[in-house]
């Protein structure tokens, strides 16, 4: 086989597995790796879950797809529980990301055209990231996202995050016109970047005054990641929009835009749709994957192993004179370094067993399952001080 026949859009280390148990991966020569990236926070509840395991095999034997033209039994299941454990309203499947996050950007311009609001505004921060569609293109920032896709929607204010400053200023210049603001509780691709304490408050109390919709990206920092089911909830507020992917399908390919109020009877017949989105076998894995989260209590295990991590490794790196910080929030950690490590993941997995994510050309980002365990937290801090050592 060659990989000739696929387009270049990937620089994937020369490393391909043929299975995986819980938190470990095995090459095609049989070696095994921890893996701390989780397919980008995807395989939450670890490789070839039993359960899941089943489950899909079960729904595969049953039935796959209908399209929406019918009642889905395991949609309305998986909607009706992500909606009591997230407090919104209304759900609408999707099959990625970036397709719940369109969904989102609907719903605004759907929101300002019911205000009268011509020409609506979404204000977005400063090196988001939330999606490859020119839409959620729009919405992101930095040049490798961007270089090459002239004439995006405009229909965007950038500021930077965090900066409730700025918020005021496009506020004076922009009020009515603006709409929404699209953020992402912690900013993933750009270096785990955090929201300051109090941040997400601050704007849900501005959306409340201004009636603007607060809309949340949650496709990485949701279903456990952080140590609640969503980023939200360590502040204690509610959107108005949320959008989920990634580890909500543990691989199995499942995108969700949740709405309240105003925000969730927008839609009507024919305003949006989805072939694929909500069927039969991506929500009966979506039940089963919030079912496992349960039964075995990840949230407060991400919660717990995230901060062991985190001490872990702030101890471990304190004199590595390239580490410059160490942040993250229950498994999801960013260890920026003041200079690139040429090759570092490909050093971690070789050397050492460990799958880790580079981004941003300088962040280490841990993004391990949520079933991790003390013995293996301790795998990830000596594996990842071993290669800085080296680098």
């Amino acid at each position: 086989m060659t990989a000739a026949c696929l387009m270049s859009t990937y620089q994937p280390l020369a490393l391909s597995f043929t299975r995986g148990l819980g938190t470990r991966l095995w090459d095609q020569d049989g070696r095994e790796y921890l893996d701390a990236v989780a397919g980008v926070a995807v395989t939450n509840v670890g490789h070839s879950h039993p359960k899941l395991v089943a489950a899909i095999s079960e729904q595969a034997g049953l039935l796959l797809h209908t399209s929406n033209l019918y009642s889905i039994d395991w949609q309305q299941r998986l909607a009706h529980k992500l909606t009591q454990l997230s407090g919104l309203e209304r759900v609408f499947f999707n099959n990625s990301g970036a397709e719940a996050n369109e969904t989102a950007l609907k719903l605004a311009r759907l929101y300002g055209w019911h205000k009268g609001v011509e020409q609506p505004l979404v204000v977005v921060m400063d090196n988001a990231f939330h999606g490859r569609t020119l839409g959620t293109m729009s919405a992101s920032d930095g040049p490798s996202v961007r270089l090459g896709f002239n004439r995006l929607p405009g229909d965007f204010i950038k500021v930077p995050f965090g900066d409730l400053a700025a918020l005021e200023d496009i506020q004076r210049a922009h009020g009515e016109r603006i709409v929404a603001i699209l953020v992402e509780p912690i900013q993933g691709e750009s270096g785990v970047q955090i929201a300051p304490p109090g941040y997400l408050k601050a704007l849900r109390q501005l959306c409340s005054r201004r009636a603007w919709l607060l809309m949340l990206d949650e496709i990485q920092t949701g279903i456990g990641r952080t140590g609640q089911w969503f980023a939200f909830q360590h502040e204690g507020i509610v959107p108005d929009v949320m959008t989920l992917a990634k580890g909500l399908g543990n691989g199995v390919p499942i995108g969700a835009c949740l709405a309240r109020g105003k925000a969730a009877e927008l839609f009507t017949p024919g305003s949006h749709g989805s072939t694929f989105g909500g069927n039969p076998l991506a929500c009966r894995v979506g039940c089963t994957v919030l079912e496992i989260i349960e039964e075995q209590g990840l949230v407060a295990n991400a919660r717990r192993q995230g901060e062991q991590l985190l001490g872990r490794l702030r101890a471990e790196l304190a004199d590595n004179p390239n580490v410059l910080a160490i942040r993250g929030q229950g498994l999801m950690i960013g260890i920026e370094l003041k200079q690139p490590v040429r090759d570092l993941a490909l050093c971690a997995a070789r050397d050492h067993g460990l799958l880790i994510n580079v981004t941003r050309g300088k962040t280490i980002r841990l993004l391990p399952p949520l079933t991790l365990d003390g013995r293996e937290v301790e795998m990830i801090v000596r594996g990842v001080s071993r290669c800085l050592a080296e680098g």
